[in-house]
């Protein structure tokens, strides 16, 4: 195993919604200090922030950029199935590039994801296109902060620096930025075989790691509709929909609860065209692979 990851990790210590949270989302090893402080240098003095990709998933704020793609070009983001090669932003990134070498995985995919202050990525699932496709998505933090949060199976979890966490991101989930800095995170892409296997053997929580999230009552429902029907009505039907889309922060709802609140939200203006249009976003986002 490579120098950058300890022999054992930490006995796990399972939180809320254990069996199924660990099934989402994990630690699966702690990290030197030294190769994360390099890389956190390395992706703050990069030359770009990258692209901003897959605009229905969003509200703005979430960029991309690609270190292992399979054109070379860090602006292409389009993530594909194939053996990739180092884009020009990795070789600037020797460190990171030793670290990813390190790691003994077989990529499909490497990039920088970085979430602005004050932004979301809504609730979706990914991979619906790789459906046959045997991989697992990784997750390096290197810069972060406590208000950057991943919401899936009904809780909060913040990805802390220093650990290579595991996302299953064909279970729905999205993620929020809402104080700031800017949240910076490796983010790798690589197939199912035995050195990723071995990686792989202790997934865990840490005590604080996961917090639920209260179910809403239906007094919120009431006021929470109320308040975006208000904003509708002065013309605000943008920040309508997007008050409702954060309930998905706030509130443990049932899949999809978001978008059913801003469906039933334009029903009952009558607006029939933004129920479609937001029951086929429903269907999109959250299409299984």
């Amino acid at each position: 195993m490579a120098t950058t990851l300890p022999a054992t990790v930490t006995a796990a210590q399972t939180g809320p919604r254990s069996a199924e949270l660990l099934g989402q989302v994990a630690r699966l090893a702690d990290l030197e200090d030294s190769p994360v402080e390099q890389m956190r240098a390395e992706a703050l003095g990069a030359t770009t922030r990258g692209v901003v990709a897959y605009g229905e998933y969003q509200s703005g704020g979430w960029w991309t950029t690609s270190l292992l793609n399979h054109s070379g070009d860090p602006h292409d983001v389009v993530i594909g199935d194939g053996r990739p090669q180092p884009t020009s932003l990795l070789e600037d990134m020797p460190a990171t590039a030793r670290f990813l070498d390190s790691l003994g995985l077989d990529f499909m995919y490497v990039r920088l994801a970085r979430l602005e202050p004050h932004s979301y990525l809504w609730e979706h699932r990914d991979y619906a296109e790789l459906r046959d496709t045997g991989r697992h998505r990784l997750h390096i933090p290197l810069v972060t902060n406590p208000s950057a949060v991943l919401v899936t199976a009904g809780a909060r979890v913040h990805m802390a620096a220093g650990s290579l966490w595991r996302l299953t991101p064909s279970q729905a989930h999205g993620v929020c930025n809402t104080t700031g800095p800017d949240r910076i995170h490796l983010v790798a892409d690589v197939y199912a075989d035995d050195a990723y296997q071995l990686l792989a053997t202790r997934p865990h929580l840490r005590d604080g790691d996961a917090t639920d999230l209260p179910e809403m009552t239906a007094a919120e429902r009431a006021g929470l509709l109320a308040k975006a029907g208000q904003l509708a009505e002065l013309g605000f039907t943008g920040a309508a929909e997007q008050t409702l889309l954060r309930a998905f922060y706030t509130y443990a709802l049932p899949e999809g609860g978001a978008y059913d609140l801003i469906a039933e939200l334009h029903a009952g203006r009558r607006a029939d065209a933004d129920v479609s249009r937001w029951r086929a976003a429903k269907a999109h986002l959250l299409a299984r692979p």
